[in-house]
């Protein structure tokens, strides 16, 4: 358990936009920040980061808060791990007690998997350094690929020893469960006998961490001497509750800032490209490792930046992987360029020839944009009009696929002049493609909607019942956003209490003393504990509702301020129209009447739904009309008061 007081530490060190920048390009935008939002398809930024309130909202989806609930929703963390995370970033020492074998065994699987995956790197790595076979082979193995010990260290390199059960009965004996050894894929279990065998045995071992720096699965390479005739001399961790391939990119952890800051990431194919470039002195540079490009691995390099270089070795394999997934890097708004290495070279052999000056040259040189390269690589020597024809096509349905209009029409000329084609033609058949692309879109949504026709049908009674309620909420929660932020501001100065004092009343003691007049409370609980705890706290020196709640130890309480605190739009001081004195009660006495007016209203019709329901029984009808009649005059005098507010 980490204590009140080292919370209040840690979240008074903690800027909220370093924290976001981790993850997230951000461009100032007035006193605040933008970015791609990091929980949806973003295509245009819309992703806020306050400084000066600690909060981040997006106006899109909704999701954001401050800086613990970020991470929590981007890492899918728990509470303390979040701030954990905020505590090494910012080095402030937690001290916790240690947790009871009953409160291990409750920890979920999750996060069992990655405390097994941090031993495993660190088991590994060991090994390499200390151990006389990890020395002898495994080092001497990335020595002889030129890899220096100082990378070695950065990326966490290791070696597993040939041993079947070396990992797996080092762990056991640490307390690890096998469990948690076979659902990372660190170990998996003869058919057999139901034994542990090790997945990586023999090889040398590339950690994967995520973008927060989290190792989430593991990359094991045969030696030289091992892979004649073998075809499998990769072996990777299966997709596992914490990884799934098609979600992470090889050294995107390392890479990050560097992406940021040269706004341009290098796209290269495996893990010892990526440490030959950092070794050059090249660290924006990631690896999808031959496996096919996902759109998910696509949104996760946009948030950096959209500028891409892909960087392979000029041979058919290369040029293969060159050609992968580039419909769906165009598709998102990327920037793609393309670059063949010589002959015989890779990004591995070359970054050990060059300096990270002569790398960054070459590559400038000799990029090639993405349609040239693919009209100069499909259209290169052929002179059958029906191939010809084929690769046009193929051209052109990449360039129908780019969302920005100017940057389409501005690739349809340079085509029309390098393909001697009349430009209206080139339009023509774009456009085809985008319809073509448009109806397939329609009819895979028409095909989703049609499986989810009786989910909806089932919510739009659920909400048919429940209108009113969720207009008293809309209310409720402009009411707890007059308490969020300004809670702690007086509205009414001067009032007489019972024993003849004279008192001032803030935004938070005036709802609740109007409230009491009638015995009324939120419906939401939540809204009740804002209110309770800013009664609370207000009379202490240099309270403020809006920083109190926008970091607030319970996450469902600090999620809901940072959405009620953030603005649309920032406007600046000499813009901003200031509040006059009364505005801030007024709108406090409308925001209760219009409560007051959806109870009364709600208490009508149920009070009418009985009566349908009593028939003819005397009995209950004359008390119900009675009771029906009361609350009409009360709304009817609500309303009256309501007009006369509105007209002053």
């Amino acid at each position: 358990m980490i204590d009140r007081a080292t919370i209040d530490k840690i979240m008074d060190a903690t800027n909220i936009v370093e924290v976001v920048g981790d993850f997230v390009t951000l461009r100032k935008a007035g006193v605040n920040y933008k970015g791609l939002c990091p929980f949806h398809d973003d295509k245009t930024p819309s992703f806020m980061v306050s400084p000066t309130k600690g909060i981040c909202h997006c106006f899109a989806c909704g999701k954001g808060g401050n800086a613990v609930n970020f991470l929590m929703e981007h890492e899918q963390i728990t509470y303390p791990d979040a701030l954990r995370w905020l505590a090494k970033k910012y080095n402030i020492e937690i001290q916790e007690r240690e947790l009871t074998d009953e409160e291990k065994r409750e920890q979920n699987d999750r996060e069992s998997m990655f405390i097994v995956n941090e031993w495993a790197k660190d088991y590994f790595h060991t090994i390499l350094n200390n151990d006389a076979d990890g020395t002898a082979i495994g080092r001497q193995y990335f020595r002889s690929r030129g890899i220096r010990d100082d990378i070695i260290e950065k990326f966490c390199l290791g070696f597993a020893l040939s041993k079947r059960d070396a990992l797996s009965n080092e762990a056991l004996r640490k307390g690890y469960k096998e469990e948690f050894l076979v659902k990372t894929g660190l170990c998996y279990k003869r058919e057999s006998d139901g034994s542990l065998v090790d997945r990586y045995a023999g090889r040398v071992i590339f950690p994967w961490f995520n973008i927060s720096g989290r190792v989430v699965a593991f990359g094991g390479r045969l030696l030289d001497s091992r892979t004649k005739g073998v075809q499998q001399k990769y072996v990777n961790s299966p997709d596992s509750e914490i990884y799934h391939k098609e979600r992470e990119l090889y050294g995107l952890f390392h890479a990050k800032r560097a992406i940021a800051k040269e706004d341009c990431v290098y796209m290269v194919e495996g893990y010892t490209d990526v440490i030959a470039m950092h070794q050059c002195g090249i660290e924006n540079v990631v690896a999808n490792s031959g496996t096919a490009l996902s759109y998910h691995q696509i949104r996760l390099l946009h948030r950096f930046t959209q500028n891409i270089v892909l960087l392979y070795d000029g041979d058919e394999a290369g040029i293969k992987a060159a050609m992968r997934g580039t419909d769906m890097l165009l598709e998102e708004g990327m920037n793609i360029k393309t670059l063949l290495l010589p002959d015989g070279e890779d990004p591995d052999s070359f970054a050990r020839k060059h300096t990270a000056e002569e790398l960054r040259n070459y590559i400038e040189h000799n990029k090639t944009d993405f349609i040239e390269f693919k009209t100069q690589l499909m259209l290169k020597g052929v002179t059958d009009p029906i191939k010809r024809s084929e690769a046009v096509s193929s051209i052109l349905k990449s360039v129908a696929v780019i969302p920005d209009q100017i940057v389409r029409e501005t690739y349809l000329r340079e085509c029309s002049i390098r393909l001697g084609m009349s430009e209206q033609t080139l339009i023509d058949s774009v456009n085809k493609f985008i319809r073509s692309n448009r109806e397939e879109k329609e009819k895979e949504n028409r095909r989703e909607n049609r499986s989810e026709e009786s989910v909806q049908d089932s919510v739009k009674v659920d909400i048919g019942f429940h209108s009113v309620s969720e207009q008293n909420d809309q209310v409720e929660r402009m009411l707890v956003q007059c308490i969020i932020r300004d809670g702690e501001k007086t509205v009414l100065k001067g009032i007489e209490t019972a024993d003849g004092q004279l008192i001032d009343l803030n935004v938070a003691q005036y709802i609740d003393y109007d409230f009491a007049a009638d015995d009324l409370q939120f419906s939401n609980p939540l809204y009740n504990r804002i209110l309770a705890e800013t009664l609370e706290h207000c009379g202490e020196e240099g309270f403020q509702a809006q920083p109190y709640f926008a970091n607030h130890h319970d996450v469902e309480i600090s999620k809901l301020a940072s959405q009620l605190i953030v603005n649309r739009y920032h406007l600046s001081a000499s813009m901003q129209i200031k509040e006059r004195e009364g505005q801030l009660l007024s709108r406090v006495r409308h925001l209760i009447s219009d409560l007051r007016m959806d109870i009364l209203n709600s208490r009508m019709k149920d009070v009418k739904r009985e009566l349908q329901n009593a028939g003819n029984d005397m009995a209950r009808v004359m008390p119900l009309l009675g009771k029906l009649n009361e609350i009409k005059q009360l709304r009817d005098q609500l309303a009256t008061e309501l007009g006369n507010d509105l007209g002053n």
